[in-house]
């Protein structure tokens, strides 16, 4: 018989080969540091933080291919220790028989050997009936709430494929626990985004939430979050799928997108995940997360387009699930498809939001190359036009030439905008000459203005101007004018407008 040598990898020792095995069709993306990307610079900046081969980031697959993942065979990812041999030192276990008295001794059975005899085989028998039932194999029996794509039936014309794009993404997939002076603060599920090799780090992005200030004065803790406090000098750590711990260090917090890079030391290479920027309503999504004991928790929905609540931040995008079934704190977690790309980052378990992948992807290209995820702060909120009910849509273009644009639904108290004369109610049709038709979109631009920010030198917390289209919904009329922006990486508070009243 033909023998395997000791502690042989079938694919080799470089980690990349397993990882292009399993994604071959990505070959072409992956070199340099393959990442795919859409903001404004030219490919020599690109190679420029993305050449060291030591650096590997995850991977943005292009939306316009459809991609096919195929699995490799178990044996080329584990090292072979023992030789493979005819025979073994090791004798099998024998199996298990559950002893009886025979019939024709029944009317023995009254003797007290035989009795004697038959409880102590039974008990050998529970007991070993017991050892086997705890195999880690022999887990499924036990489960009391098995995941939804092993029992609901409406799941079963995507299950196979569910499954398998789950299995993808979950190695990707940690969980993180923090920590304030050793009271316990929060927990979190996480997603590798990048590893140096060189030096033996990971990045982990996760929810802002991790290390969110709690406020007990308030009876629903989640309807102030866009405006919360968060505790940057809070313990992070990070529980590897190993049970092994390490300690998180604080890379970057992004207030308004709500999510938080961390650095750990790692002992071997990560998996990385894809993401996809392309996500469309009403598709087959789920979110994967893990608990306190490391286990997958999954939930089934579908990505649906809503008008934010006034508490949400208008770039949320929405996870339409089913009702009955249990909802996990999976906040950090990732918004997977059918070919376990990731399409977003769980931001809100309980408002079910999360941020589209299309933003996370230029916030990446940001922070790789500036340190920092800026965003223009307008002082205003929004509403798409795009996401009103059809017979609203069509009597603002019968009367008033108005098919898209985003909807003012709040103005800032002493912001520039107010200062310009923008009201409730009035329509942003464009910014600096390009038309506008969702908020994701305008996220995305307000990324790119910021870049362009950059690139010329420019710094944080300094004003910008550009370009608005406005549609006077009071004087039914059209004006551009320049309004004046902030460049902030901190979260954007919309001031409620009031005043006091001291008399008659």
């Amino acid at each position: 018989m033909r023998m395997m040598s000791r502690a042989s990898r079938i694919l080799g020792d470089d980690p990349e080969t397993v990882r292009e095995a399993k994604r071959p069709h990505l070959a072409e993306e992956e070199e340099g540091a393959a990442l795919h990307s859409t903001s404004p610079r030219s490919p020599d900046e690109l190679a420029g933080r993305t050449s060291h081969p030591e650096m590997v980031f995850a991977l943005f697959s292009p939306s316009s291919r459809q991609i096919t993942y195929s699995y490799f065979s178990v044996d080329s990812v584990y090292d072979v220790i023992e030789s493979v041999t005819g025979e073994s030192s090791d004798p099998a276990s024998p199996p298990l028989y559950e002893p009886y008295i025979p019939d024709e001794l029944a009317d023995r059975a009254t003797n007290l050997g035989i009795r004697a005899a038959f409880r102590h085989a039974k008990a050998k028998y529970k007991a070993e009936q017991s050892r086997q039932a705890s195999l880690f194999t022999m887990a499924h029996h036990r489960y009391k709430a098995p995941s939804c794509l092993f029992s609901d039936p409406c799941l079963l014309p995507i299950r196979e494929p569910a499954k398998d794009a789950v299995l993808l993404a979950a190695n990707s997939v940690i969980i993180l626990s923090s920590s304030l002076e050793s009271q316990p603060l929060n927990m979190c599920s996480g997603l590798w985004i990048q590893r140096d090799d060189s030096r033996k780090t990971a990045v982990v992005l996760t929810s802002a939430h991790l290390i969110r200030a709690k406020d007990p004065s308030k009876m629903d803790p989640w309807l102030e979050e866009w405006t919360g406090k968060y505790h940057r000098e809070a313990k992070v750590i990070v529980h590897l799928l190993d049970n092994t711990t390490v300690l998180g260090q604080l890379l970057y917090l992004q207030e308004h997108y709500e999510f938080s890079l961390y650095e750990v030391e790692v002992d071997k290479p990560v998996e990385l995940p894809t993401f996809i920027d392309s996500v469309r309503s009403g598709q087959d999504v789920f979110r994967l997360g893990r608990d306190e004991n490391l286990d997958l928790t999954i939930t089934h929905g579908r990505v649906e387009y809503m008008v934010p609540d006034w508490y949400e931040r208008c770039h949320y995008m929405y996870f339409s699930r089913d009702t009955s079934h249990s909802m996990f704190q999976d906040d950090g977690g990732l918004i997977i498809d059918l070919e376990g790309r990731v399409v977003g980052l769980v931001n809100n378990h309980i408002n079910e939001t999360f941020v589209p992948s299309s933003i996370l992807h230029k916030c990446f290209d940001f922070w790789r190359r500036f340190k920092c995820i800026p965003r223009l702060h307008l002082g205003m909120t929004f509403t798409s036009i795009r996401l009103l009910d059809p017979i609203c849509i069509e009597r603002m273009r019968r009367k008033h030439s108005i098919e898209f644009g985003l909807i003012v639904e709040k103005v800032s108290k002493g912001s520039y905008a107010e200062k310009l004369g923008i009201n409730k109610g009035d329509v942003i049709e464009g910014f600096n000459g390009k038309y506008i038709s969702t908020t994701i979109e305008l996220e995305n631009m307000l990324i790119d203005i910021c870049w362009d920010h950059f690139d010329q030198g420019n710094e944080l917390n300094e004003e910008k101007h550009v370009s608005v289209k406005i549609f006077d919904a009071t004087k039914l009329s059209r004006k551009t004018k320049n309004l004046t922006v902030i460049v902030s990486d901190h979260g954007e508070d919309i001031v409620k407008g009031t005043y006091p009243i001291t008399g008659k």
